[in-house]
């Protein structure tokens, strides 16, 4: 195995070993399954088992449950009776956290019980900072001694269980040693593992989840390196990025963590944790897992292998390069908006990138999700543009633009070496990679750009599985000490909202989330689009975009989303939002839409919506802010991990935590 997957350069399933979850098979490279979790009460039998039922019809083939004490675990037989009664087969999950005597009770009643390492039996209070070895043996000894009952009961019943470790929710313990990190996440997991694994139990499989992609990509491949490293074998693997939030933002980040593992061959069911109903996550999921069925890699084109790597995957580390102009170096990536399908661009299409001109003032008001260059084809613009806008041509109308300031060209890569006229400023190269059967030698004129101060690359692949064809380009780059910034040029040949997000944000985000890229242009083949079914169709309210915008508004939202889920470019505030589930003690939905409306206008703030003081406060742990509930109409207030204000009315909740920012200097007016 290379490093954490089969190939950096072909598509190429994990091998897992396979358990069963109930008469459904997982890992082994059986299909990736899709599952979701239930949101209503636990105790209302009906409610759970028709929302159950939603969520199966919708193609869940795993549904969790929340069991956050013994009366809900008792009451999941009541459940499954129910859905036996109807007809339904399809295995239930009992979600366990602080309770190890729930545990014991569920692994009894349903096919699955996840526990979370951080909670189950460790403290997570923060009373104790460091640790002898003697007392860190202790602790061990401790696990062992707590867990091993609920081990011989899943032996005994033929119960799975998913060993799911949260960044968030880390003890004390293992924040002392590791700190908040991603070797934290994986020893929390191992150190159960190891205790099942001397049970001989192996009906296991394993979760790393973060609300930051960065931190759950680089631990689930810490996490396959080390069971490689111990074991020889690889346990199959839960993939899920928690508390994503809703709409837009949600799916985005969730496709750039999940997306990012599935291109390299990682992962055996998946779960996308959206602030909707459960049932809507699914579409979601399917979308994500539709893209590596064999028909779709089946035609693969071959790409060199790389010999050495030279990067690290497993820490976040921008590749280097120099500046050329506001592009690479230490800068932000920029956004690189395609307006060429637009016949004749007036202001007005501007507003769709973030531009909006005022008559009245001849003023261009620049929203902080303002494009930085524009791609226009063969057109130059007849009107006076934002002083911040440039604009991309092909060359000949380059050629006859009159601000070269303004304009600047775009070659293929024998075309600028060709040409007789160049920008002296900045000069875009187009370069699809590996996309047929080109040696690497062919690529040696690379060489000659080293030293060429105005060359931005513009890196693309028209190749059926092209994300891997642009990383062999950056590790080509990289290994001839080539600097010069590039942008991710991404097509996408897919239809609906839906589809085109996870698509985009899969092929960028893996690339951004290892430090490669200088910006983001993205493209659409289809110039129009819908949304993915009846089920997004009805809940087309809760999302950020509808068929009321145009595909570039579309796009360039998409563009900035994906720099802010991969935290390489901050333009708007960050929810970390809960999916909701039977612990959650307000409406999640309303809540966090209303929160939202007060709230968005705060650039780079990030506050986290939780649903219950179980979970919510080690989920959230990269949150600047919380707002948690703590008890029916009770809500408690964060700042960081530090609870602020405790047991506020939920009828006041909101204005106090916008008093909380105006405290912590987080809040500015809005502009009305």
């Amino acid at each position: 195995m290379q490093l954490y997957c089969n190939s950096l350069t072909a598509y190429s399933r994990l091998k897992t070993l396979e358990i069963n979850i109930g008469d459904l098979l997982l890992g082994n490279f059986h299909p990736i399954r899709l599952q979701t979790m239930t949101t209503t009460d636990t105790m209302d039998t009906i409610a759970t088992v028709e929302q159950s039922i939603r969520c199966i019809d919708a193609g869940a083939e795993l549904v969790r449950i929340t069991a956050p004490s013994k009366k809900e675990a008792e009451n999941l037989l009541n459940i499954k009776n129910e859905l036996r009664k109807r007809g339904y087969s399809t295995p239930l999950v009992a979600d366990i956290h602080f309770t190890p005597n729930a545990a014991e009770i569920a692994a009894r009643i349903v096919e699955k019980v996840r526990v979370n390492p951080g909670n189950y039996v460790d403290k997570k209070k923060f009373e104790q900072i460091d640790y002898t070895d003697a007392e860190y043996a202790e602790e061990i000894d401790r696990i062992r001694e707590r867990f091993t009952p609920l081990i011989k009961i899943c032996k005994e019943y033929g119960t799975a269980m998913r060993i799911g470790t949260n960044h968030g929710s880390l003890s004390d313990r293992i924040m002392s040693r590791y700190g908040d990190t991603a070797n934290g996440m994986v020893e929390s997991a191992m150190e159960f593992l190891r205790v099942a694994r001397g049970e001989s139990y192996h009906n296991i499989v394993l979760s790393m989840k973060s609300s930051n992609p960065q931190v759950m990509v680089q631990a689930y491949r810490l996490l396959i390196q080390q069971m490689d490293a111990e074991f020889g074998a690889c346990y199959p693997l839960h993939l899920g990025v928690t508390e994503a939030g809703d709409g837009e933002d949600g799916r985005v980040k969730s496709a750039a963590g999940i997306g990012t593992l599935l291109e390299d061959g990682i992962g055996d069911t998946v779960r996308v944790s959206l602030t909707e109903d459960p049932e809507f996550e699914i579409p979601v999921c399917r979308d994500l897992v539709k893209r590596y069925q064999q028909s779709a890699i089946s035609n693969q084109q071959s790409i060199p292998v790389a010999n050495k790597i030279p990067y690290s995957p497993f820490e976040y580390k921008r590749r280097e390069t120099f500046a050329v102009d506001n592009i690479g170096g230490k800068q932000v990536p920029v956004v690189i908006a395609d307006l060429s399908k637009i016949e004749n661009i007036t202001t007005q299409h501007l507003q769709s990138v973030g531009y909006t001109y005022n008559e009245t003032t001849d003023k261009w008001n620049i929203s902080d999700g303002a494009a930085d260059y524009i791609f226009t084809g063969h057109q130059l613009l007849n009107f006076e543009l934002p002083g911040t806008l440039k604009v991309i041509t092909y060359p000949a109308a380059w050629t006859d633009a009159t601000d070269k300031t303004k304009y600047f060209p775009i070659f293929d890569g024998g075309g600028y070496e060709e040409a007789l006229k160049k920008s002296e400023t900045i000069n875009f190269i187009m370069l699809d990679c590996f996309s047929d059967e080109t040696d690497i030698n062919n690529f040696t004129w690379l060489d000659e750009l080293a030293n060429d101060k105005t060359v931005v690359l513009c890196l693309s692949s028209t190749s059926q599985h092209a994300m891997p064809a642009v990383r062999r380009m950056f590790i080509e780059l990289m290994s001839r000490n080539i600097k010069n910034p590039a942008v991710l040029i991404t097509d996408s040949n897919w239809q609906t909202a839906d589809e085109h997000l996870i698509h985009y944000s899969t092929e960028c985000g893996a690339l951004l989330l290892d430090g490669f890229g200088d910006g983001i242009c993205l493209g659409m083949t289809q110039k129009s689009y819908h949304q993915s079914s009846a089920v997004d169709q009805q809940n087309a309210s809760g999302r950020n975009y509808s068929n009321n915008i145009t595909p570039e508004q579309f796009i360039n939202s998409t563009a900035f989303g994906i720099l802010q889920a991969t935290r390489t470019r901050i333009s708007k505030t960050e929810y970390i939002s809960c999916p909701s589930c039977g612990r959650t003690l307000f409406d999640l939905q309303e809540t966090t839409a209303k929160i939202r409306s007060r709230t968005n206008h705060l650039k780079g703030v990030k506050i986290a919506i939780m649903g219950c003081i179980v979970n919510g406060p080690g989920e959230m742990a990269d949150a600047d802010f919380g707002y948690v509930g703590s008890g029916v109409g009770k809500i408690t207030l964060y700042k960081g991990k530090e609870i602020v204000k405790r047991n506020v009315d939920s009828n006041i909740a909101v204005d106090e935590l916008i008093n909380l920012l105006r405290e912590n200097e987080a809040w500015i007016e809005p502009v009305v």
